[in-house]
């Protein structure tokens, strides 16, 4: 355990020295604001790189009993096709901005359905 927290540590020590370095590179050619948003934005690009390796791999488990439940579904239609799962998103979005009473139904459905749990 305590190797691992030594090589998180060299690793922080290691992001801190390059967010320096690459905003030090930056500063004079594009300014100091713009430089902050360069290493900002190269972090999140990391960031989101890394993101992506490590959950590539990642299968959730199977949901026991019925196999076909909307949520299976609907994941497995995200992880099919990706721009169609977006696009629904976006949608969704969109027609919950223009009439907020949707999204008031669909929360009062979803805390509707749940039993209260057993007196004693």
């Amino acid at each position: 355990m305590a190797a691992v927290a030594a090589l998180v540590a060299a690793a922080v020590v290691v992001v801190i020295a390059l967010s320096f370095a690459l905003y030090a590179a930056l500063r004079d050619i594009i300014g100091p604001a713009w430089a902050a948003t360069a290493v900002a934005g190269a972090f999140a690009l990391l960031a989101l790189i890394l993101a992506f390796i490590l959950t590539r791999k990642a299968k959730p488990k199977p949901v026991k009993g019925d196999q076909q439940n909307l949520t299976s579904r609907l994941v497995e239609l995200a992880r099919e096709r990706p721009l169609v799962a977006a696009g629904a998103m976006a949608a969704a979005v969109a027609v919950v901005i223009r009439n907020p009473r949707i999204l008031t139904a669909v929360v009062t459905a979803a805390f509707a359905s749940r039993k209260p749990p057993p007196r004693r």
